[in-house]
């Protein structure tokens, strides 16, 4: 019998699952959840990262109940910020033209947020926030990665583990947050909710 603790991934990103298995950890089960995104009234970058990771959280932990699936539900938001503005996840390449120009030579903060939900319902979350500089892009610079395609549906418009990585000059907190997982801070809630963070490290080669 398999007392094994199971763990939800309440998203379809394959950038959060990489570095989850990057940290030694598969989930047992992959439940996107598709909520509005919207950024309500004055609200805040890191309020609206935290917010909407402990919605998704508690909606998959919902529908996983529901469907007698008993386990850890991990989800988590990026948002991408320059100073109070939200960034969009572009799906259009003028949206996206327009976050990278707004972040050409200058400094944007990356938010976070995670959320862990236990089997019993009690979410817990932790934010982390990144501060990033970006070199001042080409008119080449534009067209070239706006023709790759990266941006789309990511958060300010870029993939810092692409092609955009070339644009940081500067970053200040945790890479993998700006990917879309702090896995340090990820771990640790896991963790402390008895998921067994290592038994997948037996073995495993660099």
């Amino acid at each position: 019998m398999d007392d094994r603790v199971k763990l939800v991934l309440a998203s379809g990103s394959p950038r959060r699952l990489a570095l989850l298995n990057q940290a030694g950890i598969e989930p047992d089960l992959l439940m996107p959840a598709e909520i509005d995104e919207t950024p309500e009234r004055g609200e805040l970058p890191r309020k609206l990262a935290l917010r909407l990771a402990r919605q998704k959280g508690e909606l998959v932990a919902r529908r996983a109940r529901e469907a007698g699936i008993e386990g850890i539900v991990l989800a988590a938001d990026t948002v991408v910020a320059v100073g109070r503005r939200v960034l969009p996840k572009p799906e259009i390449q003028d949206e996206a033209e327009h976050c990278l120009r707004l972040l050409s030579g200058r400094a944007h903060r990356v938010f976070t947020g995670v959320c862990v939900v236990s089997p019993r319902g009690r979410a817990r979350t932790r934010l982390v926030e990144t501060r990033l500089r970006f070199r001042r892009l080409s008119g080449e610079d534009l067209s070239a990665y706006l023709a790759a395609g990266e941006w789309r549906g990511k958060a300010g418009g870029y993939a810092i583990q692409g092609l955009a990585g070339s644009f940081v000059v500067k970053l200040i907190g945790s890479y993998s947050s700006v990917v879309g997982l702090p896995l340090a801070e990820t771990v640790a809630l896991l963790a402390g909710e008895g998921y067994a963070v290592r038994a997948g490290w037996s073995g495993r080669a660099a």
